[in-house]
This record gives structure tokens, C-alpha cells and sequence, in this order.
């Protein structure tokens, strides 16, 4: 049978308790009479039950009668003149001991305290004072042992040590849950920043498509109409050129259109995202970090990453920054060719930012460097020879253009390493003050 994660995980935590509750039950002392006894299995069992979703009648029974039978078997192990009434009759009252804490648990509902831990306390320190007061009145009824009149401030008291030691350990697993959740949530924002950081590159690349098609289609409609006019050329080559340049007009349309319709999907899906536009440069290289340490992971490179943040810095436009600088530090991971560094430098300078990504790669040969920033050009090649796509460069400096900046680079071929300067200016990547 396919049980869902939450049952299994009940079962588990079931398992556990009437397992380790016996056993805890036999860490104890006797500060009244030889019957009545004091151990950590209360507070174990406490634990657990915090823990349990469901109902915990159930539980608690069996564990109530797994205590009283294994206090029977160490009787078992230790005496040699063995009897299982006696034995049975010196430690049933215990049952009544666990089964009751467990029914008052149940029926006060301490489960839905977990965000209040002072009325969980309360409610451990009475839940097990009545449970007390139900195992001494079932060795009274039994065994006719008298309660004395003085007991009750020692089992407060130890009610009070037993429920601050419990909360103690449930507040420290809480935190370290909450601490692991924050770090999955962190964790999921960043490769989902990522995600919309490569569809904010991407509808750049479509906006400028929808630009050329539009252009396109304008001037082969243009000529289409220039044919239309009277032209000494063959009627019948004219009519023939005026068709097929009206059909390409007509495919670059529909290709328009259907850019315009991704194009509007894509900066919808961009502008519901529930993060904030404008984020801290230092947590925005942390992410550029972070990620990129993964794909020099995945590509099974040895790789030393660095950064540094120079002067005080307004909240930046993630996506643009994220963009421009993460090409920037995946080229020099894929440049890098087993081993090497990769530094990054943020620097404040008046009115503009500079962003400086360094590596020790093998550097750009000369003969490449007018073409670097070219579309289409490329000196990477895959495992199988396939060219890589040679636009990433491309989009950087199309990108700084548009922003009013400028990108440059510094490569020694006698030396290892290329250096990537890109200035931009503050004004175009803080957000504008609404008038």
C-alpha cells in the first residue's frame, strides 16, 4: 500500500516513541515510595506527542502497555524467583500513568500551540501532575498505598523540570526546521531569479526581432508597391517579383505577430513575479556566485570564486544586472579550461557603477579581438565540436549601449587572463522617483 509522506512520517514518529519512552522510562529515581518512580519517560513521550498530526489515543495505548511489558521482562531478566502476576501487578498502574497523559494531550488539543510554547509548558505541567495523581490512585485502589499529603510540590516541581526540558528541545528543533525551510526557500528564489533573469535577456533578443521584422516588412512592402508602378522590365517578371515579395511581407507579418504575442507573455510572466525589481548589489553577486559555482561544477572545472564591493551602493535593477554580469562570469567559467580564479569588483564612482570581472583563462588571441563583440562569433566549442551560440557577448554590449554605458576588455596573450570593464551609469538601474 502507497502510504502519502505525512503517514509515513506519522508512522515513524510512532515507531520511535514505543521504542525509546520504555527505555527512557528506566532513567529514574523514587522520591516517594518504592512504587511510585520518576523518569524521562514522560518527557519523552511529551516530545513525541508534539510531533504527532493525528490522533494520539492510539499511540499513547500501545506505548502504555509496551511500558508495563517491558518493566515485566527486565522483572524477567533480573529476578530469579520470577512471578508474571506479582510483576503485573507492581506495574499496571503505570499504564494508567501513560494512557492518561496521552487522552488529556488528545483532548486539550496542545497540537495547536506549536506557535505559543509558554501554553504548550502549561500544559505539559498539568497534563502531568493529573497523570501522577492517576498512577498514584491506581496504586492506592491496588496496593492500598496511602498519598502522602506533602507530594505535591515535588511533583510540580518535577512536572515544571520535565516541561522546560521538553520545550528546551522542541524550541531548538523548531529553529533548526525554520533555518532549513528559509535556506530551501532561499535557495528556490535564486534559480527562480535566474529563470527570469535568462527571460529578461531573451525578450530583449525578441524585442529587437520584432524590430527587424517590422523593418523588413515595411521595406519589401515598399518595393511591392514600387513594382506596382509602370516599369519598362517584362510585365510578366514584375507580376511574378510583386507576388513573392508580397508573400515574404506576408510571412514576416505572421512572424511579427506571433514575436509580439511571446513577446507580451514573456513581460507578463516578468512582471508578476513576486520579487522586488531593485535588490542589494552585495546579495545580487552572492546569487551571480552561487550560481555560477554550480555550472563550474557541472562542467566539472575547479574553481575559485572571489568578489568585492567598493563604496556605497543604492539598490540596483536585478534583472539587468543579473543579465549583463552573470554572461560575463559564465564566459570566463567556460574559458577557464580545468582550473583557475574568478574575480569580480563592484566600484562605485560618482554618477556610474563599474563592474570588473576578472579570470586567469588562456585569454582572447589577438586576431579575435575586433570581432569579440560580433554576433554570431565564437571560440568555444562543446565535447562533440558543436560552436556555442556567440550572441552572449553581443546582448552585453547591446545592452550597455542602450543603457548609456560603455564595455571593454584587456587580454595578454603572454600572460593568462581577460579582464571585462563595464561602466553604467546609477541613474539607469536605480528605480526613478515617481513625480
Amino acid at each position: 500500500m502507497n502510504l502519502n509522506p505525512l503517514l509515513r512520517k506519522e508512522r515513524t514518529i510512532i515507531l520511535f516513541m514505543v521504542f525509546f519512552v520504555p527505555l527512557a522510562g528506566e532513567i529514574n529515581f523514587y522520591p516517594v515510595n518504592e512504587t511510585f518512580r520518576i523518569s524521562l519517560g514522560p518527557p519523552i513521550l511529551f516530545l513525541f506527542l508534539l510531533f504527532l498530526r493525528k490522533s494520539t489515543i492510539v499511540p499513547g495505548f500501545l506505548t502504555a502497555v509496551l511500558v508495563v511489558f517491558f518493566r515485566m521482562l527486565l522483572d524477567f531478566m533480573v529476578q530469579e524467583n520470577f512471578n508474571w502476576l506479582i510483576s503485573f501487578e507492581t506495574h499496571y498502574p503505570t499504564f494508567f500513568f501513560y494512557f492518561t497523559y496521552t487522552c488529556l494531550f488528545y483532548l486539550a488539543k496542545v497540537n495547536r500551540f506549536h506557535h505559543r510554547p509558554w501554553i504548550i509548558g502549561l500544559f505539559g505541567i498539568i497534563i502531568e501532575i493529573l497523570s501522577d495523581f492517576a498512577e498514584l490512585f491506581m496504586q492506592y485502589i491496588v496496593f492500598g498505598v496511602p498519598i502522602p499529603s506533602g507530594l505535591l510540590s515535588d511533583i510540580v516541581l518535577i512536572a515544571l523540570f520535565h516541561s522546560f526540558m521538553v520545550l528546551g528541545v522542541f524550541s531548538m528543533m523548531k529553529l533548526y526546521e525554520a533555518q532549513s525551510r528559509e535556506i530551501e526557500v532561499r535557495k528556490r528564489n535564486e534559480h527562480m531569479l535566474l529563470h527570469v533573469s535568462n527571460l529578461y535577456e531573451e525578450t530583449i533578443h525578441l524585442k529587437k526581432t520584432l524590430q527587424n521584422s517590422e523593418t523588413i516588412t515595411r521595406k519589401a512592402y515598399e518595393l511591392y508597391r514600387g513594382l506596382n508602378q509602370h516599369h519598362p522590365i517584362d510585365d510578366r517578371l514584375i507580376k511574378k517579383t510583386r507576388q513573392q515579395l508580397l508573400e515574404i511581407a506576408g510571412e514576416v507579418h505572421d512572424i511579427k505577430k506571433d514575436s509580439q504575442r511571446i513577446f507580451a507573455g514573456l513581460s507578463k510572466l516578468i512582471s508578476n513575479e513576486s520579487f522586488t525589481d531593485y535588490v542589494n548589489i552585495t546579495e545580487l553577486i552572492k546569487i551571480i556566485v552561487r550560481a555560477n559555482e554550480k555550472y563550474a561544477s557541472l562542467l566539472e572545472k575547479d574553481i575559485h570564486f572571489s568578489y568585492i564591493i567598493k563604496g556605497a551602493h543604492l539598490h540596483y535593477h536585478i534583472y539587468t544586472i543579473l543579465s549583463i554580469v552573470n554572461n560575463l562570469v559564465a564566459n570566463a567559467v567556460e574559458a577557464i579550461q580545468e582550473k583557475g580564479t574568478i574575480k569580480i569588483e563592484v566600484s562605485f564612482q560618482p554618477n556610474s557603477v563599474e563592474f570588473r570581472v576578472e579570470d586567469d583563462g588562456p585569454g582572447i588571441s589577438e586576431k579575435y579581438r575586433e570581432l569579440i563583440f560580433k554576433p554570431g562569433f565564437t571560440s568555444k566549442y562543446d565535447g562533440m565540436g558543436n560552436p556555442s551560440t556567440g550572441i552572449g557577448l553581443t546582448f552585453v554590449e547591446d545592452m550597455v549601449t542602450k543603457l548609456d554605458g560603455n564595455a571593454s576588455f584587456q587580454s595578454d596573450t603572454r600572460e593568462k587572463g581577460t579582464v571585462f570593464t563595464i561602466c553604467l551609469p546609477v541613474e539607469n538601474l536605480i528605480e526613478k522617483e515617481e513625480s
